[in-house]
């Protein structure tokens, strides 16, 4: 039995000092930080529905996995998150044999995100060039042609806020 015991016990101890924990649980944030208020993202690129909807996606990520108030005027938050989209482009990457025409479409956009303590102006989480991608199809049958590329910047809003939301948690 002691043997048992202290086997047990020894794993346990390991596990706890390893710095070991689930991807997206950790908080590597200041304790000082309750609020975060979230601007309006500046757009530098072609693509206005992306910048449009950024905010309220990362808004919406911070909410539903993390203890932080999102507020809407940087006055009353302790942290700032800016961005800005930098550019934005798309284009084809599988073409039906037949046609020539595009089947597959790679929307990538380039980002600047940067979170800011408000009473010190101390930088916490930037990132210059955040790259995200998304692809769409597109149907080869003019006669049953549905534009899929709103959906797909949909798809590309959330995936950045989810990927801005865990980069700034595990500063990575």
């Amino acid at each position: 039995m002691r043997r048992t015991e202290a086997a047990l016990l020894a794993v346990a101890v390991c596990a706890t000092g390893c710095g070991y924990h689930v991807a997206g649980m950790s908080d590597i944030m200041p304790q000082t930080i309750h609020t975060i208020a979230i601007g309006t993202f500046a757009n530098r690129s072609i693509q206005y529905k992306l910048a449009q909807r950024l905010p309220a996606d990362i808004a919406r990520e911070f909410i539903e996995r993390t203890r932080y108030k999102i507020v809407t005027d940087p006055k009353n938050a302790d942290a700032v998150l800016d961005g800005a989209v930098l550019n934005f482009v798309s284009y084809p990457i599988i073409a039906d044999q037949a046609t020539g025409r595009a089947t597959v479409v790679q929307c990538s956009a380039y980002l600047k995100i940067t979170l800011t303590e408000r009473a010190t102006g101390k930088v916490l989480f930037t990132r210059p060039s955040f790259e995200a991608r998304e692809r769409y199809e597109i149907s080869v049958d003019p006669q049953a042609y549905f534009d899929e590329s709103g959906a797909g910047i949909e798809r590309l809003g959330r995936d950045v806020a989810r990927d801005v939301v865990t980069s700034i948690l595990e500063k990575f």
